[in-house]
């Protein structure tokens, strides 16, 4: 069995550039990567120099135990989770934190989330499971942010803001302090949030309207 610290990265052959971006916040932290586990790419093609070891079952074959899932779609997250967890229910996701963020006193964060270089994260946030905090993006103090949720490169929250499961704030939006953002919603680039928006929704604008119902997990990349 692999050792704790040899960590294996789960993607998707269209998800490489999430992966490279997760390589790198392990080699600055001085982390073991053992391979890369991918469904759509053939065993010993290389990413950044790392083999791909195999597919998903790899895993259970080859009794590996701890890794990332590095794919950037809220959905495709989730359903190679699920995937994993079947495969080897005792399988540990690792948390990546790139050296090169602030994270303060009383943050928590879930299991298999991502926090990538130039992140701000304020004091007593709660960050959920299988999460992105992506580059230069910012979290102040008391925001609860739910499972699988992406906070996009510079996209920006103030305090006490709730994000639902499953949801999106694309990149360099703005939301004010106090704001609830729904489940599954996805809030669009540049835009400001001044009030809560519901579950299912598309919003963006100046202020953010909700301009279309999503279904759960809906593509927004």
């Amino acid at each position: 069995m692999f050792t704790l610290e040899e960590i294996v990265i789960i993607c998707s052959g269209s998800s490489g550039g999430h992966a490279k971006l997760i390589i790198d916040a392990l080699e600055k932290a001085n982390r073991k990567i053992k391979g890369i586990i991918d469904n759509q790419r053939q065993p010993g093609e290389r990413i950044y120099g790392y083999e791909v070891l195999g597919d998903e079952e790899y895993v259970k074959r080859n009794s590996i135990d701890t890794g990332i899932v590095g794919i950037g779609d809220n959905w495709k997250r989730k359903q190679a989770v699920k995937r994993v967890k079947e495969i080897n229910p005792f399988f540990k996701f690792t948390v990546v934190i790139h050296p090169y963020t602030s994270i303060a006193r009383g943050v928590t964060i879930g299991e298999g989330t991502v926090v990538m270089a130039g992140a701000i994260i304020n004091s007593d946030a709660q960050i959920g499971e299988h999460c992105i905090v992506n580059t230069k993006s910012s979290i102040a103090h008391d925001c609860e942010i739910g499972d699988y949720v992406s906070i996009s490169p510079s996209a920006t929250l103030g305090g006490n803001v709730l994000v639902g499961v499953g949801s999106t704030v694309a990149m360099g939006a703005n939301v004010i302090h106090a704001v609830t953002i729904g489940q599954h919603t996805v809030i669009g680039a540049g835009s400001t949030v001044l009030d809560d928006i519901e579950d299912y929704k598309v919003a963006y604008g100046t202020p953010a309207k909700a301009v279309k119902v999503r279904k759960e997990f809906d593509k927004y990349l």
